[in-house]
């Protein structure tokens, strides 16, 4: 088959494994493993249905990186549980589901699925520079709409979004994007700074909602220049938007740093990363199938382990 690349928002699946699947799931001790069944679900049934031969599971080495904050305060501050001086915030992440995630990484480790993060930045932005630079075509799977800026028709980059569930996956192309948004993808970013957030803290410009960002984005093509237009007297810019900028002048100052994700991160190589899936063979399968049976991970297990079967 032909090369394609898969980035998964690694965080943004198995939340939504963990929420999806009854905490019922349990190993016998009674540790739940629902998102770590779920999760393994989700990578067997993705990379076939969508002919993955590429795979990086991005990481966020930190959801809320500081120099975000630094910028905008409010970035993701209602998902903090802690402050942490000198290191990352703590997330609000159930118990349940934190107890999983070392057994997540050591499943994905035998399977010989590429794990990538990167200092200081989010899953989101590992996604953004891979995306920005492979030379195949890629798909990334999310639930999150900020990594729409990405897509790219051109280069054949698109987005398999998760946000309606499983079973009603939709491909995001441009032209997706166009009649959901009236953006086009390198627009949806200053599209989301203008109309604001709240699932990410970005408060928006007050009184300018989804419609009026677009319009205005059609207008005068990216935030850049409607802002250049905002200080041009003849412009055609109405002065209650001019207003309503100008109100905004210091969070518009900074979001775009906050919302554009990263695109030049030095990452390892698809090669170096082992990002090519293959068939898991010798010691490794034989201790993901012990994992299978101490964990009750038999079925999703064998099924990610028949999907990876499949890459002879």
């Amino acid at each position: 088959m032909p090369d394609r690349l898969m980035l998964l928002d690694t965080a943004s699946l198995y939340f939504r494994a963990f929420y999806g699947l009854p905490d019922t799931i349990r190993r016998g001790d009674g540790t739940p493993v629902n998102a770590v069944r779920g999760l393994l679900d989700m990578i067997a049934r993705l990379t076939t249905d969508y002919d993955a031969t590429h795979l990086v599971a991005c990481w966020d080495d930190d959801w809320r990186p500081q120099w975000r904050v630094d910028l905008l305060p409010t970035y993701k501050s209602h998902r903090v549980a802690e402050v942490v001086a000198g290191a990352a915030d703590v997330e609000v992440v159930p118990d349940a589901l934190e107890a999983q995630l070392p057994l997540i990484r050591r499943v994905l480790e035998l399977a010989g699925i590429a794990v990538v993060g990167a200092p200081e930045h989010e899953a989101d932005d590992v996604i953004g520079t891979y995306a920005s630079h492979a030379d195949l075509p890629v798909d990334v799977v999310t639930g999150d709409r900020d990594l729409f800026q990405v897509v790219d028709d051109a280069r054949q980059v698109r987005v398999i979004y998760t946000a309606r569930g499983m079973k009603n996956l939709e491909v995001i192309t441009e032209i997706v994007i166009v009649g959901k948004y009236r953006v086009l993808p390198q627009q949806y970013a200053d599209y989301a700074t203008l109309r604001g957030d709240a699932s990410d803290g970005l408060p928006g410009v007050a009184g300018i909602g989804e419609k009026t960002a677009a319009s205005l984005l059609k207008e005068y093509g990216t935030l850049e220049g409607l802002l250049e237009a905002a200080l041009i007297a003849g412009s055609g810019l109405s002065a209650p938007v001019r207003s309503k900028l100008a109100a905004a002048a210091d969070y518009l100052v900074v979001a775009p740093t906050v919302v554009n994700v990263v695109r030049d991160l030095k990452l390892p190589t698809l090669e170096e990363a082992g990002a090519q899936l293959r068939p898991v063979l010798g010691d490794s399968r034989v201790e993901l199938e012990r994992l299978a049976t101490d964990w009750n991970l038999g079925g999703s297990v064998r099924r990610l382990l028949e999907a990876l079967d499949r890459r002879q």
